[in-house]
């Protein structure tokens, strides 16, 4: 069954966020995952969240998400996003 990183993420220094963007999508591809949604910004159509950006990732499964978010290659650009963001991080599982 499909999972779905959803980031909910306000960028607050760009200049070093910058490194994250360009290194991160190898990763994401190391753990077949995609980009369903790649940082846009959200039309809010109900209720008071108010995400600046929006980024989803699809995997083939649970596992492979949970996979990506523990790759030890990964932590230091995790450390980037998590000092140069503010962000709000979930994992679910896809109905098919």
């Amino acid at each position: 069954m499909n999972a779905y990183l959803i980031l909910d993420i306000s960028i607050n220094d760009f200049e070093s966020f910058k490194g994250y963007i360009e290194k991160i999508p190898a990763f994401i591809q190391k753990h077949d995952g995609r980009y369903v949604i790649q940082g846009v910004e959200p039309e809010v159509m109900e209720g008071d969240w108010k995400p600046e950006r929006v980024v989803v990732i699809e995997f083939p499964t649970k596992e492979g998400a949970k996979g990506f978010l523990n790759d030890p290659d990964a932590q230091a650009l995790f450390d980037i996003r998590h000092k140069s963001t503010t962000s709000k991080l979930i994992l679910a599982e896809g109905c098919l």
